[in-house]
């Protein structure tokens, strides 16, 4: 039996805060991906989303459990994992747009003439054909974010791990950048793991949407298929019935978490 492309196998992370206090992020984690997924992972806030997306990058390390990517064990960050992020900080401002997606197959040795081309043909995928020798305080939120997804595939991972991308752009620039992301994904069929608070956005970008329970130690509440064919309508009755079943699924949490928090103030 053909192991899964990603597995986390009973993945507890616990923090010791600033007065010794053991919290835990997550408990008894387990979740397994195949190759070329698009899993939206969603649940309320504090149920511990970005723990998983930082260890799954090799950022933390599990308490207890493991993590296998390809069938060996996380053990920190690597060129096969992707990150992007939420904030628009994360470009070198000192360097060009096409040199900020340059940066990683440049540090790896490649020749000139083959970073440099892998780096355009990345910058064409994004859409910014022609803006490469602009810097990051000439680009809009949303052309940064895009520079950030092509640096990411430049260095041809096996994974993109995202952290709420789109969480700080307007409306109108968030719905463009899920169409070119869901577009980038079906191009380059990369596994894909997406954070996000918003049902919409799951069910327009995701091929399985995950969510967690209520934290602190949030884990795996359930995985819903999102078996949408073409342009995904949200006046689509099967749209319709994964938006409900998501909902629910998480209101049912958030409604748990507040009782538990009631109690506790009593």
């Amino acid at each position: 039996m053909a192991l899964p492309f990603i597995s986390l196998q009973d993945v507890t992370k616990s923090f010791v805060g600033q007065k010794g206090r053991t919290s835990t992020a997550i408990a008894n984690f387990s979740l397994d991906m195949e190759r070329g997924d698009f899993l939206c992972l969603l649940g309320p806030s504090g149920c511990g989303k970005t723990t998983v997306l930082g260890m799954l990058a090799g950022f933390e390390q599990p308490t207890a459990g493991e993590i296998l990517l390809d069938g060996k064990p996380v053990r920190g960050p690597a060129r096969d994992r992707g990150v992007v992020f939420q904030g628009e900080d994360s470009l070198y401002p000192w360097l060009t747009a096409l040199d900020n997606i340059a940066f990683g197959p440049r540090m790896s040795g490649r020749p000139t003439r083959e970073w440099r081309a892998r780096s355009l043909e990345f910058l064409n995928m994004v859409g910014l054909s022609g803006q490469g020798d602009k810097y990051p305080s000439e680009l809009s939120g949303g052309m940064k974010q895009r520079i950030q997804i092509a640096r990411a595939l430049a260095n041809e991972p096996k994974m993109l791990l995202m952290d709420e991308p789109f969480g700080a752009l307007d409306a109108q620039t968030r719905s463009i950048m899920q169409q070119e992301l869901r577009r980038i994904w079906l191009a380059t069929n990369t596994s894909i793991l997406f954070i996000t608070h918003d049902v919409d956005e799951a069910i327009i970008l995701g091929s399985k949407i995950g969510v967690m329970t209520a934290g602190p130690g949030g884990t795996l509440k359930g995985i819903v298929p999102v078996n949408l064919a073409g342009d995904r309508n949200r006046k689509d009755p099967a749209y319709t019935e994964i938006y409900s079943t998501v909902h629910d699924m998480i209101r049912e949490e958030v409604a748990k978490a507040s009782r538990v928090s009631a109690g506790a103030a009593a």
